[in-house]
Formats: structure tokens, sequence, C-alpha cells
């Protein structure tokens, strides 16, 4: 799905308030962690001016005016990876994680746009993970999306699809195929690679190749059954329904693409 500012805003209106930040002042810092209660991750839309993103002293990105920032504080609840500073007089919408909650309880489709952007950076960053001559690293995470409740009612709403088996060493997925299902895993654990390195690894619950749904485009990564596995195939169509239609599938589905991406991009600051 193709960013639409116009979506983006609406999102943002239905649950937040625009706030003003004068030229120089820092909106969030570098490494900020949440704070329950007394300070809360946001996330920001910027509708005036222009926005600076710095990782110490080193400039990263300009945000412009319909551009979204600092999302992955909110979606993951981890540490700020870089400072915002107003670089003009500007306004911005901003989003805690229960005001994003409350949108996308309202606007589910819009998980869609979000996905797509955190989609294209991740495509981006694993483009500079496999640049010839860069050191490589046996850095990997375990992830699993959805726990035993959600996973049953997933199984459950999803019961005219039929389970997929695999083998342990069969390849399920390579890296440049188009890409038609992804897959929830219900037994069995499969890794994920990237240039022939292990990145994740996903047990009962985990979740891959639903970057290729979003976006219709081919595959990220290879994906190997590491045991014998038992997979519950979701097609496109289905996918996009659920998004639409369960606020907490979508909500899941960003948060683990966020911690994915923020997961690369810490690989590849350890690599350099």
């Amino acid at each position: 799905m193709n960013y639409d500012p116009y979506a983006a805003l609406e999102f943002f209106k239905a649950a937040g308030k625009p706030t003003e930040f004068g030229e120089g002042d820092k909106i969030f810092n570098e490494s900020e962690k949440h704070i329950p209660v007394l300070r809360r991750n946001k996330m920001y839309l910027l509708t005036k001016g222009e926005v600076g993103l710095m990782a110490g002293k080193k400039s990263l990105a300009v945000v412009k005016p319909g551009e979204i920032f600092g999302e992955l504080a909110v979606l993951s609840q981890a540490p700020r990876t870089a400072s915002a500073v107003a670089r003009t007089s500007c306004t911005v919408i901003s989003l805690d994680e229960g005001q994003f909650q409350a949108a996308l309880r309202r606007k589910p489709a819009f998980a869609l746009m979000l996905m797509g952007i955190l989609i294209r950076r991740l495509r981006e960053t694993i483009a500079q993970v496999k640049l010839p001559g860069r050191k490589k690293s046996d850095a990997w995470k375990e992830a699993s999306v959805f726990d035993t409740k959600q996973l049953n009612q997933l199984v459950e709403g999803l019961s005219d699809e039929r389970t997929a088996y695999y083998p342990a060493g069969k390849v399920i997925l390579a890296e440049g195929q188009k890409g038609v299902r992804m897959y929830t895993v219900l037994e069995g654990r499969v890794a994920i690679s990237i240039g022939g390195q292990v990145v994740e690894r996903l047990g009962p619950g985990g979740v891959f190749g639903e970057a290729a749904l979003v976006e219709s485009s081919t595959r990220l990564a290879n994906a190997m059954a590491e045991t014998d596995c038992e997979l519950l195939p979701v097609t496109r169509q289905a996918f996009l329904a659920l998004v639409k239609l369960s606020p907490q599938f979508a909500d899941a589905m960003l948060t683990s693409l966020s911690e994915r991406l923020r997961f690369l991009t810490a690989r590849l600051t350890q690599a350099a």
C-alpha cells in the first residue's frame, strides 16, 4: 500500500492533538527509555516545518511535512536509536501507546500503510547488511508474535486453510521468490536467514513471509525447517482481511516488523 499523507493525518487526528516546537527544540532523545506513567514513548506525524534525526552528532535523515517518525519506540517499546530536533519551527501530532491503540481500533486499515513503511526500511537495511566486505555477525534473535491464546484464535478463524507440513531441512521460502502466502508456525522450529546467515528462529506463534503480502513483492529472506514443522498458511486475501478487521492482529504484526527492523539495524551498526 502506497503511503498517503492525508490518511496518516486522519489516523493521528483520531486520537492525538497538535503540539508546537520552536527551532532547535529537542522532541526526543537518543537512548530515551520508556517510563510508565511519568513519560510515555510517542510516535509523531510532522504537519509543518522540518525535523532532523541524529545519532550522536551524525545526521541520519530530515523529516518533511506529512512524514511519520519515532514509531519504533511505540511499536517495540524499546529505547530510542536517534534524537529528533526541530530544524525549524514545526507542528507535530503525537500518539503514545494508548492513543495509538485507540486510533488503530478506529482505523485498523492504517496498519497496512505503516507496515509498508517498516518493510521498505527493512529492505534498505537488509541491502546494507549484505554489502560485500561487511563484517559478518553470528547474532540472531528468537521471535514469537502470537501467544497460545492468540494462536488458537488465529487457527480457529482460518479453519478453512489447510496446514502444511515440512520435514527438517526442507526449504520453505527462498529469497527473491514471489510471495503469495505468509506462514504461522504451529509446531516445530523455522530458521530465517539472509545472505546465508541465520538472523531469526521461530517457534510456535512465530510468523514469516508477511512482507511480501503487504507489498505484493519478492521474499526478503530464506526460511528453512530446522525441525519437522506444522505451519498455517495465510493467503494475502485473508491477511488483508485480518489486518483491517482485527486491531490486535494488526498490532502484533506491526510489533513483529518493528522488532525485526530494530534488530537488523543494531546488527548493521555492530558489524560496521
